[in-house]
């Protein structure tokens, strides 16, 4: 059985922390490529993804294979309704997971417990497996790690964190880019190196550097 691996996305004005760096359209087309990345990483794994988006879209290089459905309510409401009628297995993932792969997925999938988490910076959570979903009710926003935590405690569920560095990087600031030149093979590498992004050495770290003539930004 093909396993579901929900994607919330929002297509139309993503990642605003990325504004000092990317103009409008640069964020929506890196955001796609990000998804584009995560949709892989969940076939390659075995799984069947859905994208619950805030707005229509379309993926260039998807010829319309994505199943996606269009967000009416809230995150929260929208997951649980899923989670009531799929009732098996499920996963959630978050979207801009741009270093997931075949097997941080499959390790989310097989920690052995009824649940397992990966929190994400700050509290949040970035992904979350549920071997019965019709048993779980999403938590999202604010601290949602340990919202997922208490909840899993209080209905009983046995509940494993996973410890996952391309799972727990997600890509919200500036400093979030090098990870994604250094780590991802993808589309979302790709994308940025093709509007002039590469890795920088600096004394301490490596950093993110643009060629001033591929910038988008209006400053």
């Amino acid at each position: 059985m093909r396993i579901p691996v929900v994607i919330p996305f929002k297509p139309v004005n993503p990642k605003t922390r990325l504004s000092c760096v990317l103009s409008d359209d640069e964020r929506e087309l890196f955001a796609l490529a990000m998804l584009q990345d995560v949709l892989n990483a969940a076939r390659d794994a075995g799984c069947d993804p859905l994208v619950l988006s805030t707005a229509p879209f379309s993926l260039p290089d998807d010829d319309g294979k994505v199943n996606v459905e269009i967000l009416n309510e809230g995150l929260n409401e929208a997951l649980n309704s899923f989670c009531i009628r799929s009732a098996g297995p499920l996963a959630i993932i978050m979207a801009d997971l741009a270093l997931a792969d075949r097997s941080s997925i499959l390790s989310l999938m097989t920690s052995g417990s009824d649940m397992a988490i990966v929190p994400g910076r700050g509290g949040g959570t970035n992904a979350v497996y549920i071997r019965y979903s019709d048993r779980f009710r999403a938590q999202y926003y604010g601290s949602s790690f340990m919202k997922h935590m208490k909840f899993a405690e209080t209905a009983n569920i046995s509940c494993s964190v996973v410890d996952s560095f391309r799972l727990y990087t997600d890509v919200d600031e500036q400093e979030d880019l090098v990870e994604v030149l250094l780590h991802n093979s993808g589309y979302a590498r790709r994308y940025l190196q093709s509007i002039g992004f590469e890795t920088e050495s600096r004394r301490s770290r490596i950093g993110v550097c643009r060629d001033p003539h591929e910038s988008g930004v209006v400053g």
